[in-house]
């Protein structure tokens, strides 16, 4: 008989975290995070990790469990999240899947490739071209992983041609293979949005309360540790903006100016990847619907 799994989805300050919480308390659940950057230990207001206090109120997984510095992909985190959900199966609670990251989700509910290794050599000369010139390559050889990467995603570009290289197929194909596998579990999938104006300016606000909270701080912090700006984690969101601005290439005002606009767009990057995901119920939510309502629209969900 397959356990039961609920996974809440959608963009970045939409209100999944409040949501689950109060769905935990409900339903006899633990959290499992499904965050590309809260796995990160340091990077905490930036990802806007929960509370150590809503934490020790309700468990949550796979939050704090590798070093910036660290390597760390899908296919890492889907070992992990599987062993974090029988973990919570055992104490005959419910996981909770909580997040944002597309690909994330995707690795644990479809399971994802394991890879075609690495290859530094490979690597090494791809690096030595621009992101234009990488993405170009990409259209020409693999046009369906091309048109779901950002143009200056250097990183993903890499990774997409050199499995190409290593293996003569797209990584697109190779994941193809993944995403038709059938999930284990009893599935509820359930994707929170707002109208967008509203969105926008819950982003802004959160963006504000970074910045009040001390994320300048917490960017600097991280670098005087000694990691490199040039690390993967560095790279997110809420980091490359305030790095920027320490670095001087413009100030404050700039950084969170971009902070905001590069939020919104990733925003609106989440909701296109989950609306591809047929299984996902939508719930629209209001500023007015408090977390404990949608909650309990949940719970009768799953209680079906």
């Amino acid at each position: 008989m397959k356990k039961s799994l609920v996974v809440i989805v959608g963009p970045t300050a939409v209100g999944k975290s409040e949501v689950a919480i109060e769905l935990a308390k409900k339903i006899n659940g633990e959290i499992v995070s499904c965050d590309s950057r809260q796995v990160y230990e340091h990077l905490n207001i930036g990802t806007a990790k929960s509370t150590k206090e809503e934490r020790k109120k309700i468990p949550h997984h796979l939050i704090d469990i590798i070093k910036p510095n660290e390597e760390f992909n899908a296919f890492l985190y889907a070992q992990r999240a599987h062993e974090a959900i029988s973990k919570v199966h055992k104490k005959k609670k419910i996981p909770i899947l909580v997040g944002g990251s597309g690909l994330y989700v995707r690795a644990v509910l479809n399971g994802i490739f394991p890879g075609a290794g690495k290859n530094k050599e490979i690597r090494n000369r791809l690096e030595k071209f621009s992101s234009s010139a990488l993405y170009k390559k990409l259209k020409e050889t693999d046009p369906k992983t091309a048109l779901r990467l950002h143009p200056h995603d250097k990183v993903r570009l890499i990774r997409a041609l050199e499995v190409y290289e290593l293996t003569g197929q797209p990584i697109s194909a190779l994941q193809k293979v993944s995403k038709e596998k059938k999930p284990n579990y009893n599935l509820m999938m359930v994707g929170l949005k707002r109208k967008r104006e509203e969105l926008y300016q819950r982003i802004n606000k959160r963006v504000e309360g970074m910045i009040e909270g001390g994320l300048v701080e917490e960017v600097r912090g991280l670098l005087k540790k000694g990691f490199s700006k040039d690390l993967i984690a560095l790279k997110g969101l809420g980091y490359k903006e305030i790095i920027g601005y320490l670095d001087r290439e413009y100030g404050l005002e700039e950084a969170i100016r971009l902070l905001k606009r590069n939020s919104r767009r990733f925003a609106k990057r989440q909701l296109t990847w989950f609306s591809q995901d047929k299984r996902i119920h939508w719930i629209e939510i209001a500023e007015k619907d408090l977390a404990n309502r949608v909650a309990s629209q949940i719970a009768n969900m799953v209680e079906c």
